[in-house]
């Protein structure tokens, strides 16, 4: 009866095939990437509308964090979660927006919130406005300027 050893190689191939395999397995796992802020809900329900104004919300939960987030008569607040896997698209799994509106006066009139299944596609156009200048290649250009130049006043001499 024969006892088998294992040499030191083969625990090394063991090893090494084992690193490989767990390092394709988590290669492929998804990611998740968080963007944005939304105030807590404690916070949130703090907010009276008809009592608090412009003053009184950003010192209780601050400004909207991004430019083009505030308008005068509203504020939104914004986070959404998007999946990343292999080699697919980044998705996005969850969206949240509150948006906070004021009257004229800067006093709260409404606070609402939206998901992810409020939202609407919105399609962009690809169209390009045409500039009007004709299209000049490099070429088209250096042909053009080849009867203009004067070699005289190029090398600095006298016409």
């Amino acid at each position: 009866m024969t006892i088998r050893q294992d040499s030191a190689a083969g625990r090394w191939i063991r090893a090494l095939a084992a690193a490989i395999v767990l390092s394709v397995m988590s290669a492929c796992s998804a990611t998740f990437d968080n963007h944005g802020y939304i105030p807590p809900e404690e916070d949130l329900a703090a907010i009276l509308p008809g009592l608090d104004t412009r003053d009184s919300v950003e010192a209780l939960v601050g400004p909207p964090s991004a430019l083009g987030m505030t308008r005068d008569d509203a504020w939104f607040y914004a986070d959404y979660r998007i999946r990343n896997f292999a080699w697919r698209a980044p998705e996005i799994t969850e969206r949240h927006v509150v948006a906070i509106s004021f009257d004229r006066d800067g006093v709260v009139r409404n606070i609402e919130r939206f998901g992810l299944a409020d939202g609407q596609v919105v399609h962009l156009s690809r169209r390009v406005t045409g500039s009007g200048v004709p299209e000049i290649t490099l070429l088209n250009q250096i042909l053009r300027n080849f009867g203009r130049i004067d070699v005289a006043e190029a090398l600095g001499g006298d016409n």
